[in-house]
C-alpha cells in the first residue's frame, strides 16, 4: 500500500477544507511548492493534489502552482480538479505528472475515459467523491443519482490505473477513513482503489493494511498530517513494515 500526501490547492494556498465547502478552507501553506518539499523530505514518494478552483470552473486554475512543485520535487505527482478533456490530459502530462485523475469527467462522459486511457496507458485515474454512496461532481457540488459502485464498474478492463474513492462526509472531518465502503468497493472491481477521506490517525492506516489486499492501492492523507496528529515517519515505517 502507498501513502499519498495531500495538497489542496485553492487561490495559490494549500488548503484543507471541511467536507468539500470551499468556504470552509483552512489555509496551511502559502507556498505548496515548500509544502512538497516538506513532504518528499519527510520521506514521501508520491503526492496527490487538488485544483480545488479547478474543479469548480472546469478547466485548470491553479497551474502555476503545480508547475512550481512539479519542479520542486522529483517524486510521481497526481492531479485531479478541473481536467475534463483529452488537450488538458496532454497538457500536465507534457508538464511532467505521473497520473490525471479524472472525476466529473468520469460521470458525464465515460467513453472520454476510456479514449483517455488508449491514449495515455498508465497515466489515468478516476475519481469518484461520493456523498451518501452516491456520486458527486462539480466540486461536489452537485450530488447524482449514480452509485460509487456503478461508476466504478463502467471502468473495468478500460485501463484505469487506480479509482480514488472519496468519502465527501469524512473528508476533512478527522473522523475516520471509511474502510467499510473502501473495502467494498475493491472487493468489488478489478481496479485498484486507493482511499481518501477522514483519515485522523495511524489506526486508520493500520485499518487499511489489514483489508489491502481486497484490493486497496492506497491512502490519501490531508488535514492529519497538516495538525500533525499523524507521525510521516511513524507512518512511513508502518507502510514498509506491512508491505515487506
Amino acid at each position: 500500500m502507498n501513502l499519498y500526501p495531500a495538497i489542496d490547492l485553492k487561490d495559490g494556498n494549500c488548503v484543507r477544507l471541511l467536507r468539500g465547502e470551499m468556504d470552509a478552507a483552512t489555509v496551511f501553506n502559502n507556498d505548496p511548492a515548500d509544502q512538497a518539499r516538506s513532504f518528499r523530505d519527510a520521506g514521501f514518494n508520491r503526492l496527490h493534489l487538488v485544483d480545488l478552483n479547478g474543479a469548480f470552473a472546469g478547466k485548470p486554475v491553479n497551474a502555476a502552482a503545480v508547475e512550481g512543485i512539479l519542479g520542486a520535487t522529483d517524486v510521481p505527482v497526481q492531479l485531479g480538479g478541473g481536467i475534463r478533456d483529452l488537450a488538458t490530459i496532454d497538457m500536465w502530462l507534457q508538464k511532467g505528472l505521473s497520473r490525471v485523475i479524472l472525476g466529473t469527467i468520469a460521470l458525464r462522459d465515460p467513453s472520454l475515459v476510456k479514449e483517455a486511457c488508449r491514449t495515455f496507458p498508465g497515466h489515468i485515474a478516476v475519481g469518484i467523491d461520493a456523498r451518501g454512496g452516491m456520486v458527486a461532481v462539480e466540486g461536489w457540488a452537485e450530488t447524482s443519482e449514480t452509485s460509487a459502485l456503478d461508476l466504478a464498474r463502467k471502468f473495468e478492463d478500460a485501463g484505469v490505473e487506480a479509482i480514488i474513492y472519496t468519502d465527501i462526509d469524512r473528508d476533512g472531518a478527522l473522523q475516520g477513513v471509511n474502510v467499510e465502503a473502501t473495502r467494498d468497493l475493491a472487493n468489488a472491481i478489478s481496479i485498484p482503489v486507493i482511499a481518501s477521506g477522514g483519515v485522523a490517525s495511524i489506526l486508520d492506516i493500520e485499518k487499511l493494511l489489514a483489508v489491502q489486499s481486497s484490493g486497496i492501492e492506497g491512502v490519501i492523507i490531508g488535514r492529519a498530517l497538516y495538525d500533525g496528529r499523524i507521525d510521516p515517519a511513524e507512518a512511513i515505517s508502518l507502510v514498509r513494515r506491512e508491505n515487506a
